[in-house]
């Protein structure tokens, strides 16, 4: 006797196309315009920019320095990351340094000299700025994998902190030092987010300290997510970062929204929102192939729609 499932009616479903695997109706152009644009060809300035498949790595490209960051990388990172909310052809990032460093933090001499002697408002200006980079990185709907080797400090480490999956190396050594430049640790986010990654014990020591975390303290501390050989490490951020790309992406920009919304949520409110969102997924085709194909045991291809 035949156990195989019943053929389905190939019926209009949530995505309006009776074959699950064709693609969505075209989206209307005025709409397209205001709220989709590709970045794929996006030229970066202080920064490398490449996008294939889904996936676009930026890579920190002063690897004589350990990769820091000046102004000019501040903003670039800000504005393009806000542009990302709208990258139609880009699913993941990858965020890495070159030359076997992450990130050393900001420029002693671009920024850290320039800043002495800044009345408040000018002060506060960038501040605000570094604080807007973070807030790019959360709301952009696509996860980002921070590939973490070597050097990862002050704003570098609150760059892999803002990432939303952290692979690293044995060798990564990733500190925390505002309190070594005579500033606190609450700066771009650490006091807020950190403590939820590693546990408030554990952020408030490294804030307080500005010690390093080495890569296997980090992993058992889940900093990291995995530890990686160096010369592995890229080509591991890339296949997770295809693993990612080839899952449900509507639905992992909903997964990002609502891990950074549920922060400051009830248990109560963030029923109900999971509630609303989790219906808005159902709606999609993805969720419509995801059933056909476990019905025809097959494994589903997804088109982020």
């Amino acid at each position: 006797m035949s156990h195989s499932a019943p053929a389905l009616p190939a019926t209009p479903g949530p995505s309006g196309a009776a074959d699950p695997a064709a693609p969505a109706r075209a989206v209307d152009p005025a709409l397209r315009a205001g709220n989709c644009r590709p970045l794929a060809g996006y030229q970066a300035q202080h920064v490398l920019w490449h996008c294939a498949g889904g996936i676009a790595t930026v890579t920190l490209n002063r690897p004589e320095r350990k990769n820091p960051l000046t102004f000019d990388a501040y903003a670039e990172l800000r504005d393009l990351f806000v542009q990302l909310r709208l990258a139609d052809d880009v699913q993941v990032v990858v965020l890495q340094g070159a030359g076997g460093n992450f990130c050393s933090g900001g420029d002693v001499h671009e920024i850290i000299g320039p800043l002495i002697g800044l009345p408040v408002p000018e002060l506060l200006r960038f501040t605000r700025m570094t604080g807007d980079l973070v807030k790019a990185m959360r709301a952009c709907p696509q996860p980002i994998v921070a590939a973490v080797d070597g050097v990862c400090a002050g704003a570098g480490a609150i760059l892999a902190m803002a990432a939303d999956l952290r692979l690293g190396t044995a060798r990564s050594r990733t500190a925390f030092l505002f309190n070594r430049v005579g500033l606190a640790g609450c700066d771009m986010g650490a006091c807020a987010i950190l403590p939820r990654l590693i546990g408030q014990g554990r952020a408030s020591e490294l804030l307080y300290t500005g010690r390093s975390l080495g890569g296997e303290e980090g992993e058992r501390w889940g900093f990291f997510n995995r530890l990686v050989a160096p010369e592995a490490l890229a080509e591991a951020a890339q296949a997770l970062a295809a693993e990612l790309a080839a899952g449900p992406t509507f639905a992992h920009g909903i997964t990002k929204t609502m891990l950074h919304q549920e922060w400051s949520m009830p248990v109560d409110q963030a029923l109900e929102a999971e509630a609303q969102a989790q219906a808005i997924c159902m709606l999609t085709g993805d969720f419509e192939r995801a059933y056909r194909a476990f019905v025809a045991r097959q494994r589903p291809q997804f088109l982020g729609r």
